[in-house]
């Protein structure tokens, strides 16, 4: 989603990430959020052990919904708000055209 409709480049995760932030400017939750999903797929791609008992430490399942979480974040950022103020501009100036004032672009 990042790549193929955020504009994002780069070779890894983190890169596109950083590419999408810096030319999308989103909110600063889903910022975060995004590089909370990055470190919750290293935990799954590379197990990362406790510091204390050595133990595997788990994706556990509410970091799994988080991602899901994030992702509908995503497409309300991406399309849903965006169709939104579309309306909202449209209905607005069809008021502004009746009153003889200008458009709003």
């Amino acid at each position: 989603m990042l790549v193929a409709y955020g504009g994002a480049v780069g070779k890894d995760l983190e890169k596109q990430i950083e590419s999408f932030i810096a030319t999308k400017n989103p909110p600063s939750y889903i910022a975060d959020q995004l590089h909370a999903v990055r470190q919750i797929g290293n935990f799954a791609a590379h197990p990362q052990k406790d510091t204390v008992t050595g133990e595997i430490l788990p994706v556990e399942p509410g970091e799994a919904e988080w991602n899901i979480e994030v992702l509908e974040s995503m497409f309300d950022f991406q399309f849903v708000k965006p169709a939104q103020q579309v309306k909202r501009i449209k209905e607005f100036n069809e008021k502004l055209k009746a009153a003889g004032k200008p458009a709003l672009s």
